[in-house]
C-alpha cells in the first residue's frame, strides 16, 4: 500500500503549495477588486454565457453561423456549472458521444465514440494532435470543440466521426485571478487556482494549477484517482501587430484502476453482482500517467485583412500500467462461479514535435468576398513500449495470465476468485518488465486550403482541400508474442500512404440570424494513425493496406435566438466508412468492408431570457455494418458497438434569487452493443444531477453539485470481449469559489 500513500502525498503537497500560492494571490488582488474585461486572442464567447459564437480553431473561417458543418462548443460556463474536471465528464453534456474502453493497449483512457466512429486518434490540443493514451483535465482549458462528420480537411488522417479540439487557458490581457476549493463525499479534495498578471507594455503571464483526488463513488474497494497539474503561460506583443505565447502544460496522474464487472463469455449485460465490486489486486494494479505540452506560437498581422502565424509543439507523454481484467472467457463464471484475474499492462514513453505554418485573412475578387486559410503542417512521433511480466512461486513466468478455473486447477497466487465474493488479498507473484519491446515511429507531412466565399449576404460557399503523406514504421527490438503469434526480433513493419481530403458546402441565410446548410465532406483513416494505441495499428496484417475512406452528408439549419444570446442546431446526415479492413481469409486483410450511420440532431445552447440559460440536445443514430470479414457474415445487418440509438442530455440553471441559482440536468442514453456480433451489450440508462450556487459577494460564490441523484446504476463504456466500467454512484460536491 506504500505506493498509495506516496501518491496521495504528492496529491497533498501539490494542494498545499497551491493553497499558499492562492493566500499570495489573494492578497495582491485584494487592493483591486474591480474585475477588467478579459480579452482572449483564442475564442469569441457570450460573456459567461453558454453560446460560443466563433470557433476558436482558425481553420473554421466563418463564424459557426455560418458554417455548414456540426460544431458543438462545450463552453467554460457549462464545465463549471457541472463541475465537469476531466474530458470525459465533459463529454457527457453532449448527445451523439459514446465511449470504449480497451484492453491490453487501451484500458482506462479518453476513447470516445462521435457518430458512431472511434475519434481516439482525432482528439486535438489547441489544434495540434494529441492522442497519447491518457485522462484528460480540463484545468487548463477554456472550451471543448466537437467537429461532428468526416472533418479530413480540417484535422486530417481520422476524423471519421469527428474530431475533439481542447482549447487551453492562455496568458492575456488584464488581471484576473480565480479558483476553486472543493469537496465531497467518497474522499473527494480538489483545488484549482487560475492567475494571471497583466505586466503592461503587452507582456502578461498566466499560471493554472491543480490537485486532485477521490475514490470512485459507488465502489467498496474501486478505483482511487489521484493527479497534479500545472499550466504556466507568457505572452507578449499583445494588442499590436506582432504577438507570441509560450505556454508548458504538465500533468501526472497515479490512478488505482478497476475494470469493472464482467460480461458471460456467451453474451448479455454484464453480470449481476454487487455494485461496486472489485477484482483487482490493491496492493499491485496501478495506472500511472504523465503528460507534458510545450508550445511556441508567433503571430504577425500584416494588416487587419492578413496574418501570418507559426505554432511549434513538444509533446512527451508516459502511461505506466498493471490491471485486473476480470476475464470470463473460459466460462468460469457458469461453470464454477468463479473469475480469472487476467493480468495485463503497458510500459509507454513517446516523444512527439510538429510545427504548423499559417497564413490566414480576407480578400476579394470582384464582388466575391473570401475569408480563408492556407498552411502546411508537419510532425513526428515516436513510441517506445513494453509490458510487466508476473512470475508465480513454480517460477512461471507470462504477461497475461488467464486460467481455467476448474476445482481441479491448482490456483497459484489465487488467479481465481469468487465473482459475487472476489478476495482482495495480498498478490504474491513477482512483478517484473520488459522495456521497449518494440518503437513505433510516423511522420506527417500536409499541406490544406480553406476557404469561405461570399456571394452576397445570402449565399456562402464553403470549400477545403488537404493532402497528407503519412508514413509509419514498427521495428522490434525484442522477441514479442502478440496473440497466438511470435514475431521475432529485429522485425520491421511499414505502411507509408498519402491521400486527399476535401469538404464543400452551400449555406443560405434566409435571414442575419439563421442560415439553411448542405455539406458534402471526407476521411481518410491510414494504418498506424493511433500509433499501436487502437485498432489501427502497424502489424504484418496491415502491412500497406490503403488508408480507410468515411464521408458524411449533412443537410442542416442553425439560428441565434433569444436576442442572439442562444443558438440552436439541427441536422440529418449519412456517415459511410467505406473500404475498411477487414479479414477476407484467416491471415489475409483487404479494404473491402463497410459500415453507415444515418442520424439527426438538434441542440440548443445559450441564455432564454437574462434569468435562465439551458444546454441541451438530442441525437438518432440509426447504424449499420455493411460488410464484414469472411468469418463475420452474421454481423452483416447489425449495429455497430458503441452507438446509442437515442441519446439525451439537458443542463438548465435559473436565477431564482438574486443571489441563488439553481441547476438541473439529466443525460439519457439508449443501449449500447459492445461489438458487432450483438450478444454483449450496456442497459439504457437516465441519471439526474442537481447544483445550487449562492453568490456571497461579486468575488465569492458557494456551489453545490449533487450527481446521479437516484443512485442508478449504470455502465459507461465496455470492452468489447469482457468488461463493463460503471458509472459514478450518487456523489456530490462543495466548492468555494472565487474571481478578482
Amino acid at each position: 500500500m506504500s505506493f498509495i500513500r506516496t501518491r496521495k502525498k504528492i496529491v497533498s503537497s501539490a494542494i498545499v503549495s497551491s493553497l499558499s500560492l492562492m493566500a499570495t494571490t489573494t492578497t495582491i488582488a485584494a487592493d483591486e477588486t474591480a474585475e477588467l474585461p478579459t480579452i482572449y486572442s483564442h475564442a469569441v464567447a457570450t460573456k459567461d454565457g453558454l453560446k460560443v459564437k466563433q470557433s476558436a480553431n482558425k481553420k473554421y473561417v466563418a463564424p459557426l453561423l455560418d458554417t455548414p458543418k456540426s460544431v458543438a462548443v462545450i463552453s467554460q460556463k457549462l464545465l463549471k456549472d457541472t463541475n465537469s474536471n476531466t474530458l470525459l465528464q465533459a463529454l457527457a453534456n453532449e448527445p451523439g458521444i459514446t465511449l470504449g474502453a480497451g484492453e491490453g493497449g487501451t484500458p482506462f483512457t479518453d476513447m470516445p465514440y462521435i457518430r458512431g466512429y472511434s475519434s481516439q486518434s482525432s482528439i486535438y490540443v489547441d489544434g495540434i494532435r494529441n492522442t497519447t493514451s491518457q485522462n484528460r483535465d480540463m484545468f487548463a482549458i477554456e472550451q471543448v470543440e466537437v467537429t461532428k462528420g468526416s472533418s479530413s480537411a480540417i484535422s486530417g488522417g481520422g476524423g471519421v466521426g469527428g474530431s475533439i479540439n481542447l482549447i487551453s487557458k492562455v496568458a492575456h490581457q488584464g488581471d484576473k485571478y480565480q479558483g476553486s476549493i472543493q469537496g465531497g463525499t467518497d474522499n473527494y479534495r480538489h483545488i484549482m487556482l487560475d492567475a494571471n498578471k497583466d505586466f503592461g507594455n503587452g507582456v502578461a503571464g498566466r499560471v493554472v494549477v491543480m490537485g486532485h483526488q477521490n475514490d470512485k463513488p459507488g465502489a467498496i474497494d474501486g478505483a482511487e484517482y489521484n493527479r497534479v497539474g500545472i499550466a504556466p503561460s507568457l505572452a507578449w506583443g499583445l494588442g499590436t501587430a506582432t504577438r507570441g505565447t509560450l505556454s508548458y502544460y504538465y500533468l501526472q496522474s497515479y490512478d488505482e484502476p478497476d475494470s469493472g464487472i464482467p460480461f458471460l463469455t456467451t453474451g448479455g449485460k454484464p453480470i449481476y453482482v454487487k455494485q461496486g465490486t472489485y477484482y483487482g489486486w490493491k496492493n499491485r494494479d496501478f495506472d500511472k500517467r504523465e503528460n507534458h505540452i510545450g508550445t511556441f506560437k508567433l503571430e504577425h498581422d500584416f494588416n487587419d485583412n492578413l496574418t501570418l502565424s507559426n505554432t511549434a509543439s513538444y509533446t512527451k507523454s508516459k502511461s505506466d500500467y498493471v490491471y485486473t481484467n476480470p476475464d470470463d472467457s473460459k466460462g468460469n463464471i457458469a461453470a464454477y462461479g468463479t473469475i480469472s484475474r487476467r493480468a495485463l499492462s503497458r510500459i509507454v514513453d513517446t516523444d512527439a514535435v510538429s510545427d504548423q505554418l499559417a497564413l490566414t485573412g480576407k480578400f476579394n475578387t470582384g464582388s466575391l468576398q473570401h475569408s480563408f486559410n492556407i498552411g502546411t503542417e508537419w510532425s513526428y512521433q515516436s513510441s517506445e513500449q513494453g509490458v510487466h511480466t508476473f512470475t508465480n512461486s513454480l517460477g512461471t513466468t507470462s504477461t497475461v495470465h488467464s486460467t481455467d478455473c476448474s476445482p481441479t486447477t491448482t490456483n497459484i497466487g489465487g488467479w481465481c476468485t469468487s465473482v459475487n465474493n472476489p478476495t482482495n488479498g495480498l498478490y504474491t507473484d513477482t512483478l517484473g518488465s520488459i522495456k521497449n519491446q518494440y518503437t513505433t515511429r510516423s511522420t506527417t507531412a500536409a499541406v490544406y486550403a480553406l476557404d469561405s466565399i461570399e456571394f452576397n449576404p445570402q449565399w456562402l460557399l464553403n470549400l477545403g482541400v488537404r493532402w497528407d503523406q503519412f508514413d509509419t514504421e514498427r521495428k522490434y527490438y525484442k522477441n514479442t508474442t502478440s496473440g497466438s503469434t511470435t514475431i521475432p526480433a529485429g522485425t520491421v513493419l511499414q505502411s507509408d500512404s498519402n491521400y486527399f481530403s476535401y469538404q464543400v458546402g452551400l449555406v443560405f441565410k434566409p435571414a442575419e440570424n439563421g442560415s439553411i446548410y448542405a455539406s458534402f465532406a471526407t476521411s481518410a483513416n491510414p494504418v498506424g494513425i493511433d500509433q499501436g494505441d487502437g485498432a489501427d495499428s502497424v502489424s504484418a496484417s496491415y502491412d500497406d493496406l490503403k488508408p480507410e475512406e468515411a464521408r458524411t452528408v449533412e443537410l442542416g439549419t442553425k439560428w441565434d435566438l433569444f436576442n442572439n444570446r442562444a443558438n440552436l442546431t439541427a441536422a440529418v446526415f449519412r456517415t459511410e466508412k467505406q473500404n475498411t479492413r477487414v479479414l477476407t481469409d484467416a491471415n489475409t486483410y483487404s479494404n473491402v468492408g463497410s459500415s453507415r450511420v444515418n442520424g439527426f440532431e438538434i441542440d440548443l445552447k445559450g441564455q432564454i431570457t437574462d434569468k435562465w440559460d439551458m444546454s441541451a440536445g438530442y441525437s438518432y443514430l440509426d447504424s449499420e455494418l455493411t460488410k464484414a470479414a469472411y468469418n463475420a457474415a452474421a454481423t452483416v445487418g447489425k449495429p455497430l458497438p458503441f452507438v446509442a440509438k437515442n441519446s439525451a442530455t439537458l443542463w438548465t440553471t435559473y436565477k431564482v434569487l438574486p443571489k441563488l441559482t439553481i441547476g438541473a440536468g439529466a443525460q439519457y442514453k439508449d443501449q449500447v452493443y459492445a461489438n458487432t456480433s450483438s450478444n454483449k451489450y450496456l442497459p439504457a440508462y437516465t441519471i439526474y444531477n442537481a447544483m445550487a450556487k449562492y453568490d456571497v459577494n461579486k468575488n465569492v460564490n458557494i456551489q453545490l453539485n449533487v450527481n446521479n441523484i437516484s443512485n442508478k446504476r449504470y455502465f459507461t463504456s465496455a470492452q468489447a470481449a469482457h468488461y463493463a466500467i460503471e458509472g459514478d454512484g450518487r456523489n456530490a460536491v462543495l466548492a468555494i469559489n472565487f474571481k478578482y
